[in-house]
């Protein structure tokens, strides 16, 4: 299952979220030793988790958390220009039409033929809901090696500047272009697997 979570005042009191953020943790602290805040010694969450976050989170038959991404808005602070400006040779793209892929996270439960699969259900997810919110461009910021692996999905995608090392670690910013041909490119390469979108919209004067 495929939940969109958009408008979302406190994830952390949400079970699709809250498994998200769990695994966040142990991707990103426990696996990548990445620097982050961390809550409650369970959850990564930072000071882009906030109302203005949309999470797409692929969940398996039992509901745990398989892989999840959050986009965040290019029109307010975000990753690539408050953190990561200078791996842009130029302005970062901006715009109600970008958005920002973060936290692109797959459950190392699973082994790797499931994360392949998971990989494809969220990429794919990512791109209809692109494709029917009218988004044209996604930006994003990534290590040599996932960057590599990004490129080389078959769509439209370009890298913003050269990589650099940043705290130890070689990053590079791209940004992928979405359109009405980008499913059948992702095809090709057997990437595509779309799923029905399962849209989880709290607001927040719930």
């Amino acid at each position: 299952m495929v939940t969109l979570a958009e408008q979302v005042p406190d994830p952390a009191r949400f079970p699709p979220l809250r498994s998200m953020f769990e695994a966040r943790k142990r991707i990103f602290v426990d696996l990548l030793k990445w620097d982050v805040p961390v809550l409650d010694g369970r959850y990564e969450v930072d000071q882009f988790d906030d109302e203005a976050a949309t999470y797409v989170i692929v969940t398996g038959r039992d509901g745990c958390h398989e892989g999840s991404a959050r986009l965040l808005r290019t029109t307010r602070p975000h990753i690539l220009d408050t953190l990561f400006p200078d791996l842009c040779a130029a302005s970062p793209p901006r715009g109600q039409r970008v958005l920002e892929i973060t936290r692109f996270c797959l459950d190392r439960g699973s082994n790797a033929g499931e994360r392949l699969a998971t990989r494809n259900i969220l990429v794919s997810a990512l791109v209809d809901h692109a494709l029917e919110k009218g988004i044209s461009t996604f930006t994003g910021v990534a290590e040599i090696g996932w960057l590599q692996q990004i490129l080389a999905f078959g769509w439209r995608c370009r890298p913003l500047g050269l990589p650099r090392t940043c705290a130890g670690r070689m990053l590079g910013a791209l940004a992928i272009d979405i359109s009405e041909e980008t499913p059948a490119l992702l095809e090709v390469n057997g990437i595509y697997q779309p799923a029905p979108l399962r849209r989880l919209e709290i607001l927040a004067a719930a």
